[in-house]
């Protein structure tokens, strides 16, 4: 399954009120080390479908629940669980590491 965008006026919808976990992967199109994350997360979201919603969010198009969540440095990864954050990772790294962070988490 494809990572899935996700805007301000989808996150109720997508993440909030998910009946499964969603990684939500704040990011921008000039940020380097989200550009080289973003393969690893599409091939997480195929591996892990069956367990976890991998999402997306340009926090340049979509101000407003960056905000809310007081991002401030990305790639910013944040878990959600039952509408509530429980864990999120900062920064660019392996997709072994991410897999193994993220299954860890679920």
């Amino acid at each position: 399954m494809p990572t899935k965008a996700v805007t301000d006026a989808s996150f109720a919808d997508d993440v909030l009120n998910s009946d499964k976990p969603v990684l939500v992967d704040f990011w921008a199109d000039w940020c380097g080390p989200c550009k080289m994350i973003g393969p690893a997360l599409e091939e997480i979201s195929d591996e892990l479908a069956d367990k976890v919603t991998i999402a997306k969010m340009d926090i340049m198009e979509n101000t407003n629940i960056p905000g809310q969540i007081g991002v401030q440095s990305i790639p910013l990864m944040v878990l959600f669980k039952d509408g509530q954050p429980v864990a999120q990772k900062l920064g660019a790294a392996p997709k072994s590491q991410l897999k193994g962070w993220l299954e860890s988490v679920l």
